[in-house]
């Protein structure tokens, strides 16, 4: 189905709580250029498969490769070295922090000041409501404007792979449109996105490809366009 070679690889991925098992063996790769969103009803792992793969929870070592190296259970803050960046689902700004200084919060790692500087200028044309707010701190942005500051973050840190969780979340229509536009206009730039979203049809509208998860396994893989298309994926994400 995907005949580039694979940026991430998830091969058997377990997580559990506890004795409860979150996400039950599941395999999924996304291509280097690609746009993949992964799909599903509340609680059926989603959200801990992207955690697993940015290292916040424990996993095993060759459940996860990036780069075909393995990276299960290694720390987050050396995936971020080696070019993955999570957007949490909540975003998860610093609220008291301007949002000029959330962004430099995301280049914590770099010391190549004249590139971070042209990267900023970069967020700022993707982002102009951000450049209107830099003196402002997160925590009095409107929604909207914290989930661009969330995914300008992420990108101060140049990923090479952008997870994001839920990036509609708790957002108008018309500000949702606008975030999975910029969203489009990353991936276009080269950055390869692994999208986490319960608006499954706009998702799927924006991807290349698509992982359908019920209760901890991947019960569904295919192209976007033939996932739009799927009778069971219409009925029980598409309400039709």
């Amino acid at each position: 189905m995907n005949a580039r070679a694979p940026l991430l690889q998830v091969t058997g991925l377990a997580v559990s709580y506890g004795g409860i098992k979150a996400v039950k063996g599941i395999d999924l790769e996304v291509a280097s250029g690609e746009m993949v969103c992964l799909i599903g009803a509340n609680g059926a792992g989603k959200t801990s498969t992207l955690k697993a793969i940015a290292g916040l929870l424990p996993v095993a070592r060759d459940s996860i490769r990036f780069e075909s190296e393995p990276i299960g259970g290694r720390p987050a803050f050396e995936l971020v070295r080696r070019g993955l960046a999570l957007v949490p689902e909540g975003r998860g700004v610093f609220s008291q922090l301007t949002v000029d200084e959330n962004l430099a919060m995301g280049a914590y790692i770099r010391r190549d000041h004249a590139e971070i500087r042209r990267d900023l200028d970069n967020i700022f044309d993707l982002f102009p409501r951000l450049k209107e707010r830099r003196q402002q701190t997160a925590g009095t942005l409107s929604g909207g404007e914290q989930q661009m500051l969330a995914i300008g973050r992420a990108l101060m840190s140049r990923p090479r792979l952008l997870l994001l969780d839920e990036p509609s979340m708790g957002l108008a229509p018309l500000v949702v449109a606008r975030i999975f536009e910029i969203i489009t206009e990353v991936a276009r730039q080269g950055v390869t996105v692994l999208v986490v979203e319960q608006n499954a049809r706009l998702a799927l509208q924006r991807c290349d490809r698509g992982y359908v998860m019920e209760s901890g396994v991947v019960t569904l893989h295919d192209t976007a366009s033939a996932l739009l298309d799927n009778d069971q994926v219409r009925k029980a994400y598409l309400g039709e």
